[in-house]
């Protein structure tokens, strides 16, 4: 593990080192930690508390990213700053170790695109993706008969932001991820209604279906989903959680083979990339292809440093 300063580090060592474990996670083991954390509250104020609840489960812990791909098969990036996941990422990829990305995936468009480009160059399997797509009722939903074609779909929950990095990313990814779990790709405009209480963001698919997203800073703000289909309407009840999410890591690094595309995983950050640009044009559409244009032309340069 790369990053301990999330509370994902100690809840994902507890599944995937415990002795009873079955199934898909069986034989995965977190073996070795790297602290790292950055000046951002939520990493300085917590690294040294969850490196210390690792480190007393048996994990090892080494000075530096070289150090930890010594001792490791595959490697699970958790730091909580999504702005210094791009230069972690890169070691991994160029030492050719499988890799799993905790949310987000990166700290803007460009460096996500970037890290899908390394990881083609270098054919080392990479994904990202919140826990909460992975969920039982969700996945369900998206073949259920009863439910019927997917017309559109509403998710909701908490939405705090990070210093650095676009708005949606920290923590509105929890919400975007299952819309584009339920709706599938293909989102052509966004745009964004912000307030106090609440944000609100409505993409539009080229196929005509609408989906929305639903950011709450007040009053309850669990998460949850809506879903309209051509037979019936119907919630989700329960999202997927750690448990759901470490099956998936754990089957991933077994087949190298990922369980989100990367076309998916860069059209969800441009999707919220588009929102905080319909927010800085007062609610105006935003077309995902002029952000994802202006992205890549980022990330082009990047590559060339």
């Amino acid at each position: 593990m790369i990053g301990l300063d999330t509370s994902h580090v100690p809840a994902f060592v507890g599944i995937l080192n415990n002795p009873k474990a079955e199934g898909d996670v069986a034989g995965i083991k977190v073996v070795a930690g790297y602290p790292g954390g950055t000046d951002l509250p939520a990493s300085k104020d917590r690294v040294a508390k969850f490196t210390e609840a690792i480190r007393a489960k048996g994990v090892e812990i080494v000075d530096s990213i070289p150090q930890l791909l010594e001792k490791v098969d595959v490697v699970m990036l958790e730091s909580v700053d999504g702005r210094i996941h791009l230069q972690e990422a890169t070691q991994v990829i160029k030492a050719g170790k499988p890799l799993w990305i905790d949310k987000p995936v990166a700290g803007s468009l460009a460096d996500a695109i970037v890290i899908f480009e390394l990881a083609k160059q270098h054919h080392v399997p990479v994904f990202s993706s919140s826990s909460l797509r992975f969920g039982a009722e969700i996945q369900g939903l998206r073949h259920s008969a009863e439910l019927g074609a997917v017309t559109g779909a509403a998710t909701w929950g908490p939405c705090s932001a990070s210093p650095g990095m676009p708005d949606l990313f920290f923590y509105g990814i929890h919400g975007v991820e299952p819309l584009y779990t339920l709706m599938g790709t293909g989102c052509q405009t966004v745009t964004r209604a912000v307030s106090p209480q609440v944000d609100y963001v409505t993409g539009v698919w080229k196929d005509g279906r609408v989906g929305a997203y639903r950011g709450i800073r007040k009053g309850k703000a669990s998460m949850g989903a809506m879903v309209f289909g051509a037979n019936a309407i119907l919630p989700v009840a329960k999202a997927g959680d750690y448990n759901d999410l470490c099956r998936e890591i754990a089957k991933f690094f077994k087949s190298g083979t990922a369980p989100v595309s990367a076309e998916e995983t860069i059209e969800i950050f441009a999707f919220m990339e588009a929102a905080d640009e319909s927010k800085r044009q007062n609610g105006a559409p935003v077309a995902l292809a002029d952000v994802l244009a202006k992205a890549k032309a980022e990330a082009a340069a990047k590559l060339k440093e």
